[in-house]
């Protein structure tokens, strides 16, 4: 079986990061560390990891860039390395000093903190983004609300048509219908879950939205019929927590704790 290799483009792009002497202006990042978990998720997306930061949203995206936009994922890594900030669609995405002067125990990979910790505080108006906060405001400071999906999808991977479909009370066959067809032609949709529910075994007794996933494709959709007293079931392909995991549930409980999708086609 042959190796994954880089784009020739790609290759290139970080060879000149490499070869650059310009210094880093964040106190605790290291240039060769930063290089080697880029090109280990230039050549599998799957290693794009949240850690134990609160980051599923902004991980969500970062995984798609690296997976369908190789060549912007090195620019905006070396952009945010070596002057602290990178140009979106529309606006210039700066990290704060405090933030690039932060130091501690990341809990997770020095390239992912670099690009995910930026998105995060961008949008913070009140918590800040530390490293080594207390949980309860890492968390706080961590959620991510459906808009700033939106915003993120538009401004860091370019889509423009960017819609949001809630599906709190109903709607998830075709929010999801919608989706594979989404997926099929090269567009990127997140779905907004309750993560003990879907992907753990310890569902709470009152579902509520925590976790934002990647939604990959193998949608199967199989809906139950009710004098059959057949629940249906619901199966999918999603990436999460650096891995693909497969998610295959009854429909009821896939309802209750299947809160909406981001997604656009291009």
């Amino acid at each position: 079986m042959n190796s994954p290799t880089l784009d020739l483009s790609v290759a290139d792009a970080i060879a000149e990061f490499e070869k650059s002497n310009a210094p880093s202006v964040w106190s605790n990042l290291d240039k060769n560390q930063v290089l080697a978990e880029m090109k280990m998720r230039l050549l599998d997306p799957f290693q794009v990891n949240q850690g134990q930061q609160p980051f599923c949203g902004p991980a969500s995206i970062l995984f798609e860039l690296v997976r369908k936009q190789p060549l912007r994922y090195v620019q905006i890594c070396r952009s945010l390395f070596e002057t602290g900030g990178f140009q979106g669609q529309t606006k210039r995405i700066e990290a704060s000093n405090r933030l690039r002067q932060s130091r501690g125990r990341l809990r997770m990979g020095q390239a992912d903190w670099m690009v995910l910790a930026t998105w995060r505080e961008s949008e913070n108006l009140i918590f800040s983004v530390e490293p080594e906060a207390p949980e309860i405001i890492r968390n706080i400071a961590g959620m991510t609300k459906s808009w700033e999906m939106k915003g993120w999808t538009r401004e860091i991977l370019g889509y423009r048509n960017v819609k949001y479909t809630h599906t709190y009370l109903f709607g998830e066959v075709d929010a999801l219908n919608e989706a594979a067809k989404v997926i099929s032609v090269g567009g990127v949709a997140f779905a907004l879950i309750t993560a003990q529910g879907l992907l753990g075994d310890n569902p709470p007794p009152l579902p509520y939205p925590t976790h934002w996933i990647t939604l990959l494709g193998n949608i199967s959709i199989r809906e139950g019929l009710l004098w059959k007293h057949d629940s249906g079931r619901i199966s999918m392909d999603v990436y999460t927590w650096g891995s693909k995991r497969h998610i295959d549930k009854d429909e009821g409980p896939f309802e209750a704790y299947f809160w909406g999708i981001v997604m656009s086609s291009i």
